[in-house]
């Protein structure tokens, strides 16, 4: 589906305001989006993102052949099971993140807007002769969020995986994580069955979504990331990356990095002065005095925290320090809570820190 061709049924909806830039074509909210925050973190609502991509990959040779590509291990998941993974270039780099959802006789991936066109064509240029074929759904198909599974919808249900370590997985944040209090579930739903599938349920909008990814220390593709991001720097070890898989386009620099390395970068959630009564622009620079030391990636009002967001910064930065964020004129004082701590990788031979292994059997 083109950029900016989509327009949800739910923007009919009483109240509704659309979203703009990568959430185009959905409701940012429906006049009081503090309130549809509490409403969906309390399950009493559900948050319409039809406008993301959903390719389709049917085939023997499907799980397979996604496995050699991936980041994650896929070839053991059963159909209903849900996972995350990530294409990388050779140099380690984030190129793709998808939400793999296993079905009977298909995996369907969910992606960002308009990500479902590029990442079909990378796939169909590696598919070589192998049992694959690919469709892009997202004229068809689109997803509904919620903490809980939807009852009125199908079983097509891509539970998230974040912020548990995944088999395989390795977490560079501290145990108690924010995250674990937000379950997340994506319904894949006909676009003609959108309305069908609401029914009477309260609606909230993608800024209520993102409230709750946010405080929730949840990058987003397109977000948090840029063309040098490595997934050690987002955390994404936890859910994306499956440490002891074979060899796949950029397991040699992520395996490097976590056994002998540092990752250059980290992310970092920020609690934003809310004296300011505007929140900064996504790209804003994040500074240590006078020093540019990282950029803003995300931001939004929070029910209970007030303004908080996302940002990467230089993974030496004190922790302790009080970074500011600058917005043209304006100037947030901010806050730190460490994500990705600033030891981490280099774990050879040592576990300091909040480094965490993973899970036994």
């Amino acid at each position: 589906m083109s950029e900016n061709q989509y327009r949800s049924v739910l923007l009919n909806r009483a109240a509704a305001i659309e979203a703009s830039g990568a959430d185009a074509g959905v409701a940012a909210h429906y006049g009081a989006p503090t309130r549809e925050a509490r409403k969906l973190f309390q399950g009493q609502a559900i948050a319409d993102l039809s406008h993301l991509d959903v390719l389709e990959l049917r085939g023997e040779d499907r799980q397979s052949w996604l496995n050699t590509l991936s980041s994650q291990s896929i070839t053991g998941l059963k159909p209903g099971q849900s996972s995350q993974a990530l294409l990388l270039s050779v140099q380690g780099r984030i190129e793709h993140e998808m939400k793999v959802l296993i079905d009977t006789d298909r995996v369907l991936l969910i992606v960002e807007k308009d990500c479902a066109e590029p990442l079909q064509k990378f796939l169909e240029s590696m598919r070589f002769m192998l049992r694959v074929e690919l469709t892009n759904l997202s004229s068809t198909h689109g997803v509904l969020g919620a903490v809980r599974e939807i009852p009125t919808c199908n079983d097509l249900v891509w539970r998230n995986p974040w912020p548990e370590i995944s088999t395989g997985g390795w977490a560079y944040s501290r145990a108690d994580h924010p995250g674990l209090e937000r379950p997340w579930f994506l319904h894949v739903v006909e676009l003609e069955r959108l309305a069908e599938a609401v029914g009477e349920e309260e609606l909230a909008g993608t800024m209520a979504v993102e409230s709750l990814r946010i405080a929730a220390w949840e990058p987003r593709f397109g977000f948090e990331n840029d063309d040098k991001t490595i997934p050690h720097e987002l955390d994404w070890l936890r859910t994306a990356v499956h440490m002891d898989k074979g060899c796949y386009k950029g397991q040699e620099t992520v395996a490097r990095v976590h056994n002998i390395g540092h990752p250059p970068r980290r992310l970092v959630f920020l609690h934003l002065d809310g004296s300011m009564h505007t929140l900064p622009a996504p790209g804003s620079e994040i500074k240590l005095g006078e020093r540019t030391i990282g950029k803003l990636t995300s931001a939004s009002l929070h029910y209970e925290a007030g303004p908080i967001a996302l940002g990467v910064i230089k993974r030496n930065v004190d922790p302790e320090a009080v970074l500011s964020v600058v917005d043209g004129e304006s100037v947030y004082p901010a806050s730190q809570e460490v994500i990705v701590a600033t030891d981490a990788g280099q774990t050879a031979g040592r576990f300091t820190g909040f480094l965490r292994t993973p899970p036994t059997a």
